[in-house]
């Protein structure tokens, strides 16, 4: 049976690639990866894999792995819309809720390799964490058993190129805000809500303020905060 790499760092993803490798075990043999000290290219030849998908890594994707071998992202735009780091935080804050899971081919450009299917997601509701959910529930469910069932052929970029910026730590600031209407706080806050993310914050003197959990009903927020003394 042929090889299949899944590398992730999301205990979402690890949960569901446990799901599709009981689900095609007659048909291929699936092997996990989440760190990257794992991802070499002594273990990835050793294996001789038909893909290597990456539904969530932190990482630079060695070149030698990706120029030969079919390594494929998954990308949380409608591309070559939103290129670059940060993406669903960037669409929130140009209200872009309407997006599209982008499935490429890795190459030495950011986010620049061919098309091999795209599936459309909805990001209006719910917090950053609750969306990656249910991303990775298309990721798995629907994206990669297209892989395994077809032969897809990439297809280049075509459209307006716009790239993204990577945020920081501090963009987290909520002060920093220029509309502070309740539905902006709301998707503020919520954008930012998932493990391992900087959560939204403001500052009181020595007082770091966290916010998480957020719900809105007409013109009112319920949520979360944490108060925390900076040393």
């Amino acid at each position: 049976m042929q090889n299949i790499i899944i590398t992730t760092i999301k205990e979402w993803n690890i949960e569901n690639y446990f799901k599709i490798k009981e689900q095609y075990k007659e048909e291929f043999n699936f092997h996990l990866i989440t760190n990257k000290e794992e991802l070499t290219l002594e273990t990835v030849h050793t294996l001789e894999p038909k893909y290597i998908f990456f539904p969530h890594w932190s990482w630079v994707i060695p070149k030698k792995i990706y120029d030969n071998f079919n390594c494929v992202v998954f990308h949380m735009t409608d591309l070559p819309y939103g290129r670059g780091g940060s993406p669903f935080q960037n669409l929130i804050m140009n209200e872009v809720y309407d997006t599209k899971i982008s499935a490429l081919k890795v190459e030495d450009g950011l986010d620049t390799g061919d098309i091999y299917l795209k599936e459309d997601c909805n990001i209006s509701i719910g917090s950053a964490q609750e969306n990656f959910i249910k991303i990775s529930k298309i990721v798995f469910e629907k994206m990669i058993p297209s892989f395994l069932e077809n032969d897809l052929k990439p297809q280049k970029q075509s459209g307006k190129i716009t790239q993204f910026k990577r945020r920081k730590p501090e963009d987290s600031n909520i002060l920093k805000l220029e509309n502070k209407s309740i539905s902006k706080l709301y998707d503020f806050i919520r954008m930012l809500d998932a493990e391992g993310y900087p959560k939204a914050y403001m500052e009181l003197e020595n007082i770091k303020i966290e916010f998480s959990q957020v719900h809105q009903k007409d013109k009112k927020l319920t949520g979360r905060f944490e108060m925390i003394e900076n040393e």
